[in-house]
């Protein structure tokens, strides 16, 4: 297949996620976050186990609570980081995700995945 066939370069190959693992991108630095006032924490101050959320990118065939854009929230000690195309991402299964946010879920259920 030459680069026209596809819009890509010859040495990138399209990703697919397997089973039960969701490929997510981190929002912002990791371990930073920002205060209501707009102060930002850095990672070492942070004191005790602190969720993180990060954003869906790609989804194995067996997962059923999210969906591509979705916001999760997950432990960051329990994560595989890789890095695709010079940006990093973490890679997660489904049972280690605490919670989706997201538009399209309905009041009537929480959205969590416990």
């Amino acid at each position: 297949m030459t680069d026209r066939d596809n819009g890509a370069t010859s040495d990138k190959l399209p990703i697919k996620m397997l089973n039960d693992r969701i490929l997510v991108k981190i929002e912002g630095p990791d371990g930073e976050r920002k205060s209501n006032g707009g102060i930002l924490i850095p990672a070492t101050a942070q004191v005790g186990k602190r969720l993180t959320w990060a954003t869906v990118v790609a989804i194995g065939s067996n997962v059923r609570s999210m969906e591509l854009k979705d916001r999760v929230l997950y432990n960051p000690e329990d994560r595989y980081e890789v890095e695709v195309g010079g940006a990093d991402y973490i890679i997660l299964r489904e049972r280690d995700i605490h919670a989706v946010a997201a538009q399209r879920l309905d009041d009537s259920h929480t959205g969590l995945y416990l």
